[in-house]
Parts: structure tokens; sequence; C-alpha cells
């Protein structure tokens, strides 16, 4: 039995069954194509010990534990499946323990970066630079993933209450309260916009493209578009990424005095454990708060 012949059997279920997006898929199929690479055997003799050899190999080559996390979790759903279809009788994964992986720290801008990327954006004069003000802004505004910032449809945003509807993961809901500014400056935006889509059929997407498939600007130009603006802001384009305007939404919010719960409900987050990774930032703000207002701190 080749491990291969089973990947496309296990792949159709997580669709099927568990509504695992194309990106889960393509992460699944490339961890188990290389596991089937190296292990290098039938599917039946794979044993504990080929797993650990696995597991090495990529230790050797300096993996990073998240992404040994991560492959480990892939073999584990793979071989759940196999045992549950009665394919192989025994599981060489039960055993098997994922590395303790280190948090990473969120990385965000400062508000003077941020304000100046969007100031910059909205310097230029073409469709493209003004979408781009427009979605930094909301992205900074309201915490947006870029995959919902993307797909905002066109009645998405309640100008009266000031409040964006977005649908997030497993299309849940959430009402974001914005900022009197950033309406004003989308109301702004839509006058672009006007002049952009003429001549279409109604369009439906709050940021249309004429290029993409979808009919909405794409994460890859989004993404793209985002380092020119951080260039031509003088910050370095590796500070800046879709996710670190998400986490500078959140910082900036906590350091401010929001409190978490509150922030969770806007990042969309199931769990209140996801928004703790920010705890650190607040905790390095309280200790100079401590620092600089105790009245023990001024006593010598």
């Amino acid at each position: 039995m080749a491990i291969k012949n089973y990947i496309s059997d296990f792949l159709d279920m997580l669709l099927a069954e568990k509504g695992a997006s194309i990106n889960t898929i393509d992460s699944y199929r490339r961890d188990l194509e290389q596991f089937s690479e190296q292990v290098k055997t039938t599917l039946d003799k794979v044993t504990e010990s080929d797993v650990s050899s696995f597991l090495s190999w990529l230790n050797i080559r300096h993996y990073a534990n998240r992404s040994v996390s991560r492959k480990i979790s892939t073999l584990r759903e793979f071989y759940k499946f196999l045992y549950s279809e009665k394919v192989i009788l025994h599981n060489p994964m039960a055993y098997i323990s994922s590395p303790k992986s280190e948090k990473s720290l969120p990385k965000f801008l400062t508000v003077v970066e941020m304000e100046k990327m969007i100031a910059t954006a909205q310097e230029m004069t073409d469709f493209r630079m003004q979408r781009m003000a427009v979605m930094m802004e909301l992205m900074y505004a309201c915490g947006l993933r870029i995959s919902e910032l993307v797909s905002l449809p066109e009645n998405c945003i309640n100008f009266d209450k000031k409040q964006i509807l977005v649908k997030g993961k497993g299309g849940k809901e959430r009402l974001i309260p914005i900022a009197t500014k950033t309406v004003s400056n989308v109301l702004t935006y839509l006058q672009f916009r006007g002049e952009f889509v003429k001549g279409w059929r109604k369009p439906v997407w709050l940021f249309p493209s004429k290029v993409s498939k979808s009919g909405h600007i794409t994460r890859s130009a989004f993404f793209k578009d985002i380092k020119k603006v951080a260039i031509m802001s003088g910050i370095a384009p590796e500070k800046v990424s879709p996710h670190v305007l998400r986490h500078s939404f959140a910082t900036h919010l906590l350091q401010r005095g929001a409190d978490l719960r509150s922030v969770q409900k806007m990042l969309g987050h199931e769990s209140i454990t996801t928004t703790e990774i920010y705890t650190h930032i607040m905790s390095e703000e309280l200790m100079e708060k401590v620092i600089k207002n105790h009245p023990l701190s001024k006593i010598g």
C-alpha cells in the first residue's frame, strides 16, 4: 500500500466532511507528500520509529517548532483517518508528541507609522492607491483579516450607525464600530470607485478589480501594494504585512485602555486565549506606567 494512494482520499474527506479551505487542503497535501517521500515504505509498515526518523530529519534541517507541530498534526489526522477506515491496524502517531512551540509575539507598527502609510496612499491620485488607502485604514480601524477585507460586499457599511458588518471564519458575522474619520474617508473613496466601475453591471464588492476572477482585489495584490506603500512611506517593507495591520489595531486599542474581551469580539476570535497573545504588550505598558507614576519610583 503506497501512502500517496490514500492522500487524495483523506483530502477529499477533509473537503467534504469538514469543509476545510483550499489553503488548508494544500498545506495538508504538501506535508503528506513530503512525509511520503522521506519515509519510502509501504503504508502498513510505517512505525513510530519511521515517524521519529522523519521528525529528526526535519530537526536537522532546522524546521521551526511551529512547522514541525503542523506536520505532526497533519500526520495525526491522516493516520486517525486511516485507522478509522480500517486501512491500518496500528496507529504510528498514537504516542508521538509535538514539540513545545515558543509563542511568537505579535509584530505591530507605531501609530505614526500607520498614519504615515495611510497618508502616503491618500496623496496618490490613481484609483489603485486610493483603494489601498481605504483598505489599510479599514483594516487598521476594524482589525479585519485580509480575507475579510478583500471580500467586503458593497453594502457592508451602515454609514448612519457607523458600523461595518463582517463575515468571518465559518461564515460567522460580527458588527464592528467605525470611527467617524474612517467613514468619511470611505465616502470619499466611493467617488473614485464610481468612476472606476462606470459602465459595469452593478458591482457587488466594495473593493472591485477588473482583472481578478472573483471580481474583487485579491489578497496577493493587496500584499504587493502594501509593500509598495511601505517603501514610499520610508518604512522597511519587511516590517509590513496585512497581519501586522491587524496586530496594530489590537495593540493600539489595548495600550489605550480597551478591555481584552471587547478586542476579542472585534477581532472575531473564538477563544479569549487567542487574544491573550497581546497581554505581553499590556504587561510592558503597565510596567512603564508603574515605573513612571508610582510614588515609590520617585523616592531617592
